[in-house]
C-alpha cells in the first residue's frame, strides 16, 4: 500500500470514527405502541415536574394516544383513533369555569380534532370539531399537524395542517377553542393562511407563543414563518432552512433559554439529524435563519419532536427532548446532551 493511500484511509477511519462519537445517545427509549409513532408532546405536572408526561400517537388507522412517564413506561393509553398524527399540549383552558390542561391531537380520516383532558385523557371534543368543513378538493380534509397558541389575552387557538391543500396562501386552518357552555371545547375558524410548495405536504408545525410566532415545515423545501396573531395579517415573514438537507423536513421544537431568546431545531429526517438556529434569528433581523449546528441522534427517521428548558427530576436538569423514531418508539435525550459545548 502507498503512503498516500494510507494516509487517506487513516483519515477516513478516524472521520467515520468522529461521526461515530457525536452521535448523541438517548437517555431513556420508551416502550413500543402498537403500530407506529409519530409525534410527541410534553405536558409538565406543576405539582411535581418529576411526574410529568410524554404524550405521543400511534398512527394508524386504528391508531391511538400512549402516555409514557419520564421513565419511557406507558401509563395510559387511547385506543380507535382514526389515523391520529400530531398532538400538541395546552394549559388553563378555562371549561365549566375551572382551567383544564389538555392535549389535542389530529384524526386524519375523520377529519376532526380529538381533545383530551390532562392528566386523566377524558374526551373533551363532543365527538364533533370536524375541520376544514367545505373544502372538497381530494386530501384538503386530511388532517396532519397540530400545535396550539395562546395570546397575552389568554385566547387559545389550534394551527391546524393538513395533507395537501391550496398553493394560493391558505394551506393552515387557525381555529379558537373554547367551552361550549357545557363543559366541552367547540372550535371556531378564524382564518386560513400560510403558502404551500405543492411538493410533498406540511406536517410539523411549531408555535412560540412569546414572540407571537407560528413555524411549519414545507417538506423538501424549508421552514415557513408567520404571526400566529390574525390581527397582524397572513404576510410571511420567513422561508429559511432552504439547504442542506437531506430530504423531508419534519419535526420543529422550541427551546428557550430566556423569554425571548433560545433555538429553533429542525428534523432532518432522512440523516437523523437536527439543525439548530437562533430562536429570536440573527442580530439585527429576526427574520434572517443561520445554521448554529448540526445534532446527529440515535433516533431514526425522526418525525415529530418536542423540548422543554423545564428541569424534570435528576435525570434531565436541564430540560428533555423527546423524538420519534423508527421501531415504535420515543427517545428522551438531555437537553445539555444536544447542546453540547456549543448552545447554553
Amino acid at each position: 500500500m502507498n503512503y498516500h493511500l494510507s494516509l487517506f484511509l487513516s483519515f477516513f477511519l478516524v472521520a467515520c470514527q468522529s461521526t461515530a462519537q457525536t452521535t448523541v445517545q438517548p437517555v431513556i427509549i420508551t416502550d413500543t405502541v402498537r403500530h407506529d409513532t409519530d409525534d410527541p408532546a410534553i405536558w409538565i405536572n406543576p405539582a411535581d415536574h418529576a411526574k410529568s408526561l410524554v404524550i405521543g400517537t400511534d398512527k394508524d388507522q386504528d391508531g391511538g394516544l400512549y402516555v409514557f412517564n419520564l421513565q419511557g413506561k406507558i401509563v395510559r393509553e387511547i385506543h380507535g383513533l382514526k389515523r391520529p398524527n400530531n398532538v400538541d399540549i395546552a394549559y388553563g383552558l378555562l371549561l365549566d369555569g375551572k382551567p383544564t390542561d389538555i392535549a389535542v391531537t389530529t384524526e386524519r380520516f375523520t377529519h376532526k380534532l380529538r381533545i383530551f383532558s390532562l392528566p386523566d385523557m377524558k374526551s373533551i371534543d363532543n365527538g364533533d370539531l370536524e375541520m376544514f368543513v367545505g373544502d372538497t378538493a381530494s386530501g384538503f380534509r386530511d388532517l396532519m399537524g397540530i400545535a396550539l397558541y395562546k395570546n397575552l389575552s389568554g385566547v387559545l387557538y389550534a394551527m391546524v395542517g393538513r395533507k395537501t391543500g391550496p398553493t394560493n396562501g391558505a394551506y393552515i386552518g387557525q381555529y379558537r377553542l373554547e367551552d361550549n357552555g357545557k363543559g366541552q371545547v367547540q372550535a371556531t375558524l378564524v382564518r386560513k393562511f400560510g403558502m404551500y410548495s405543492g411538493k410533498k405536504e406540511i406536517e410539523s408545525i411549531a408555535i412560540d407563543n412569546e414572540l407571537g410566532y407560528v413555524y411549519y415545515s414545507d417538506e423538501g423545501v424549508g421552514v415557513r414563518k408567520y404571526y400566529a396573531d390574525p390581527e397582524k395579517g397572513n404576510q410571511e415573514l420567513a422561508l429559511f432552512a432552504k439547504t442542506g438537507f437531506t430530504e423531508d423536513h419534519e419535526g420543529i421544537s422550541i427551546y428557550k433559554t430566556a423569554p425571548k431568546k433560545g433555538y429553533l431545531l429542525v428534523s432532518d429526517q432522512g440523516a437523523n439529524q437536527f439543525h439548530i438556529f437562533r430562536r429570536e434569528g440573527e442580530p439585527g433581523n429576526p427574520n434572517d435563519y443561520k445554521v448554529l449546528k448540526i445534532v446527529k441522534v440515535a433516533a431514526q427517521v425522526s418525525d415529530g419532536s418536542d423540548v422543554t428548558n423545564i428541569p424534570l427530576g435528576k435525570q434531565f436538569p436541564h430540560g428533555l427532548f423527546v423524538t420519534m423514531s423508527e421501531g415504535k418508539t420515543f427517545h428522551y435525550y438531555r437537553w445539555e446532551d444536544i447542546a453540547g459545548k456549543d448552545l447554553k
